[in-house]
C-alpha cells in the first residue's frame, strides 16, 4: 500500500488548513529555573558554527551519516513554509483561554518567574513558534507525526518547516543559513539550500508536554498562546486526530510515511521518554515509569536514573555513575542522605529528555538501550 501523503491525509481540511506565507523576524541562553525547567542544554557549553545559530560544543549522535539523512527526507505534501510558522505570538491569561478542556494537551515552560504554555492544537497546524522566552530568542518545535516537542535557542534566526519529513519528522530549517535542523536529532544535515554546513547539534531547551489542567494548577498565573495567530485556522480541530480522547493518527499503527527501521518489541506509537547525549541514547517506556516512579538504565555505559514527575505526568533522566540510591515520594524524591528533592532538581547532572512515539526514537536510534 502507498503511503498517503500530508496532503492527502488532511484532505479533510484541505491544504488551505496547512498553508501560508510565513513572516521574517529577527532574533544567549535561558537558565534552569523553577519545576519546569527551560535551559537543559546539550553536553557542553555553546560555541557558534554561524553567528545567527547557536550550537553546543559536543555533537549528538547520528546512527547514519548526514548524507544518508538527507537522502532518507521525503516531501510531506506542503511546500518550504507552506506549514507557516509563528513568528509574532501572542499570549492571553488563563481567564481569557476558552479554546483548551482541562485534558487537552500544553506544552510547558518556566523562565525566571513566568510561565508560558503552547496548546497542542495550535502547534499541530503550526509545528514552530518563533518566541523570546526571558528576551532570550528561542524555537517552540512541534512535530505531530512523531509526538515530539522541542525547544532550541536561535540566536539571530528564526526556524521555518522546510516541508520535508525525515523518518516521519519535522526537518526545519534556519533562515540565516538555510539548514536543515532534523527536529528529534537537534543536529544539522546538508540540504538543497545548504550542500555544506557544519554537521553540529542546537542547544536545547526542556518543553514539559502535559495537560492544560495540570499546568495550570502548578501555575496559575501562566500566559498561553493565543488563537490570534495571523492566520485563518479552526484550532478547535486537529486535523491529525486527538489526544482528548486519543483518537486519529494518535490511536492507530499505521504511519503516513515508512520509518527508518521497523522495531517491533513496542507498538509504533508506544509512547517513551528519550534522553540522548553524545555518548548514546536511553528510552524508557512512559507507562513503566509512571507505574515504577523511579528506573535505573544506561547511557554507553554510564548509568542513568529517571525518574517520574507526577504533577506533570513526565519524566527526567539524570546521569548516576555511583548507582546512589533513591526513593520516590509523594514530594519528591529522596536522596541518600536523607533530603528531599523535586522531581526535577535532583543534585545529579539531568539529560535532555522528551516524549516520543516508539517508531520515531527507534528509527533515529537504533542502538539505543530501551527499559520497561
Amino acid at each position: 500500500m502507498v503511503p498517503l501523503s500530508r496532503r492527502q491525509f488532511l484532505g479533510g481540511v484541505g491544504l488551505a488548513a496547512l498553508s501560508g506565507c510565513a513572516g521574517r523576524s529577527a532574533g544567549g541562553t535561558t537558565t534552569p529555573t523553577s519545576t519546569a525547567t527551560t535551559a537543559e542544554a546539550t553536553d557542553g557549553s555553546g560555541s557558534t558554527t554561524d553567528p545567527a545559530v547557536p550550537t553546543a560544543d559536543a555533537r549528538l549522535p547520528l546512527s547514519k551519516s548526514p548524507k544518508a539523512l538527507r537522502d532518507a527526507s521525503r516531501s510531506g505534501g506542503p511546500p518550504k513554509d507552506g506549514i507557516p510558522s509563528i513568528d509574532s505570538p501572542k499570549f492571553v491569561a488563563p481567564d481569557a483561554v476558552d479554546f483548551l478542556d482541562p485534558g487537552d494537551p500544553v506544552f510547558g515552560v518556566v523562565e525566571g518567574e513566568s510561565a508560558k504554555a503552547y496548546p497542542q492544537k495550535i502547534l499541530a497546524q503550526h509545528e514552530i513558534v518563533n518566541d523570546k522566552l526571558g528576551g532570550t530568542p528561542v524555537a517552540v518545535t512541534y512535530c505531530p507525526l512523531t509526538g515530539t516537542v522541542q525547544g532550541f535557542l536561535r540566536g539571530e534566526t528564526t526556524f521555518g518547516v522546510s516541508g520535508r519529513l525525515i523518518n516521519n519528522n519535522l526537518v526545519m530549517y534556519d533562515r540565516a543559513t538555510e539548514t536543515w535542523w532534523p527536529q528529534i536529532l537537534a543536529t544539522s544535515i546538508p540540504g538543497p539550500w545548504n550542500e555544506n554546513p557544519t554537521i553540529a547539534s542546537l542547544l536545547e531547551f526542556r518543553l514539559i508536554w502535559t495537560t492544560w489542567e495540570r499546568w495550570q494548577r502548578q501555575h496559575p498565573d501562566t500566559t498561553v498562546l493565543s488563537t490570534d495567530t495571523g492566520y485563518t485556522k479552526n484550532y478547535g480541530r486537529d486535523p491529525y486526530g486527538g489526544y482528548n480522547p486519543r483518537e486519529g493518527y494518535y490511536d492507530n499503527d499505521s504511519l503516513l510515511f515508512p520509518a527508518l527501521r521497523n522495531d517491533d518489541r513496542y507498538p509504533r506509537k508506544t509512547v517513551v521518554m528519550g534522553a540522548r547525549a553524545p555518548e548514546g541514547a536511553v528510552a524508557f517506556r512512559k507507562e513503566s515509569l509512571r507505574e515504577a516512579k523511579l528506573m535505573d538504565g544506561k547511557v554507553g555505559g554510564e548509568s542513568v536514573l529517571a525518574v517520574y514527575d507526577p504533577r506533570y505526568d513526565t519524566g527526567y533522566v539524570y546521569r548516576n555513575p555511583e548507582r546512589q540510591e533513591y526513593d520516590h515520594g509523594d514530594d519528591g524524591v529522596v536522596g541518600p542522605d536523607g533530603t528531599t528533592h523535586a522531581f526535577d532538581a535532583l543534585p545529579l547532572s539531568r539529560i535532555h529528555t522528551f516524549d516520543a512515539m516508539w517508531f520515531a526514537w527507534a528509527g533515529y536510534y537504533p542502538e539505543t538501550n530501551v527499559y520497561a
